[in-house]
């Protein structure tokens, strides 16, 4: 594969970032919205999870399993982003990005929005969220081509 000229990988850049402020918007609203963005939808997911329970879904799976993994879903984009600005060779800082904007938002919302809960729990699979799209980011650019010391 001949990999991505510079103008791809210009309009590339171009979209990434736009893709990049409109996902950070919408975390934004989702992290310091003044009530849980779940609120409405407890009563349609524990029908939910009941109804896979009784057609055999394992008991393990209930209400914190599936938070955690729509936390580690929500993050994933953090790490894609990052990487695809960065370049897959600053892999790392996915992570980094990740767990620190985990951080912040777990610290602004124990300090500053009452409703919601700050967790270690979060942090934990907004990092592995991070780290997934990081990993994605990197087999991406590898496919397209994109030496891995270079950004889009």
């Amino acid at each position: 594969m001949s990999g991505v000229d510079t103008v791809q990988r210009s309009a590339l850049h171009h979209r990434t970032l736009f893709l990049t402020f409109s996902y950070l918007v919408v975390l934004a609203l989702i992290a310091f919205w003044p009530s849980r963005v779940d609120r409405d939808a407890g009563d349609l997911l524990g029908s939910v999870v009941g109804w896979l329970h009784r057609h055999g879904a394992p008991r393990w799976m209930h209400y914190d399993v599936i938070e955690f993994g729509a936390n580690i879903a929500l993050f994933v984009p953090v790490g894609l982003f990052v990487v695809i600005l960065a370049g897959a060779s600053r892999w790392w800082l996915g992570l980094v990005v990740g767990f620190t904007a985990s951080c912040v938002i777990e610290l602004g919302q124990l300090a500053f929005v009452p409703a919601r809960f700050a967790t270690v729990n979060d942090v934990v699979a907004n990092t592995a969220g991070a780290t997934a799209g990081a990993a994605a980011a990197v087999l991406l650019l590898l496919a397209l081509g994109v030496p891995a010391d270079r950004r889009l």
